[in-house]
């Protein structure tokens, strides 16, 4: 699922092509994408493009007379820039080209909703705190909100905004932090580590993410969780750039977390639900055990 810098990037571009420009209609290619009645995608024809912003993981199109259109990608929806009339969930067309949704596979999860106003809009808001946009003391506070695992504290849209599972991953890994850490268990010094590592992470992989768009003719090329750069996110059993050991991963539910025991659990080997559960006493306690 597309995360802070990817959306950041993608709004980014779309200011940089069509921000000012008249959009001429919102073409529905599959009906289910759009789950609001009112107001009708007709009624968004002739407005200009006068901002965007996100909502958590939604990116929201403002138009002139305040009406809004908020998309979320969910897993895998991704956005495009191409020749006007071009065809995909939803399109957007604009005078000089189509802002394009397309979802791969036949799920449906990706959703467009429109809004006659702000205050409509504002009811999407689940109300987690923009990670660059707060200081220590405010981060520190909502992190120490609920008794959670640093993982699912970091990744709940309540708590914090647009941070998933990859750069969850790179987060802890920079802040040298186990994920199942309980987030009131943690002293100030470590919570003081999670919050420079969150503006590190996030912060640099915006501009890397903006050099490829730039690099690619003013869109990004590819929008993924996995990156060859990470140091832990999708290398499972891959060497830590930092101290060489395979990379970890405990899978569970959904979701997934990728670590390093040397860097980040004091060489323990977290134990996996399953594998550790069928393994009983012959499961590696210690990455130098494996």
């Amino acid at each position: 699922m597309p995360e802070l810098p990817d959306l950041s990037v993608y709004l980014e571009c779309l200011e940089a092509r069509a921000l000012g420009q008249t959009l001429k209609a919102i073409r529905l290619g599959n009906p289910f994408v759009l789950r609001t009645v009112t107001p009708r995608p007709a009624d968004f024809g002739g407005r200009r493009l006068v901002g965007t912003s996100r909502i958590g993981k939604r990116l929201v199109l403002r138009f002139e007379g305040g009406a809004c259109a908020a998309v979320h990608l969910m897993i895998l929806g991704r956005l495009h820039w191409k020749k006007p009339g071009a065809k995909g969930l939803c399109a957007f067309d604009f005078e000089t080209g189509s802002l394009l949704l397309t979802e791969p596979g036949t799920k449906r999860r990706a959703a467009l909703h429109l809004f006659a106003s702000e205050a409509e809009l504002a009811k999407m808001d689940r109300g987690g705190l923009e990670p660059l946009a707060i200081d220590l003391a405010a981060f520190t506070a909502r992190l120490r909100r609920d008794n959670h695992t640093l993982k699912r504290a970091l990744t709940d849209p309540t708590i914090f905004a647009a941070i998933g599972n990859a750069y969850s991953d790179e987060i802890l890994h920079r802040a040298r932090l186990s994920p199942f850490l309980k987030t009131q268990s943690i002293d100030d010094a470590a919570c003081a580590r999670v919050f420079d590592a969150t503006r590190c992470v996030l912060s640099q992989w915006t501009d890397h993410l903006r050099q490829e768009a730039q690099a690619a003719g003013g869109w990004p090329p590819k929008v993924t969780a996995f990156h060859a750069a990470m140091a832990v996110h999708g290398r499972f059993g891959l060497p830590c750039p930092d101290c060489g050991t395979p990379v970890q991963r405990i899978v569970y539910a959904d979701n997934e977390a990728n670590y390093c025991a040397r860097c980040q659990t004091g060489g323990r080997l977290l134990a996996d639900r399953a594998l550790s559960r069928l393994l009983h006493d012959s499961w590696p306690r210690a990455i130098d055990d494996a």
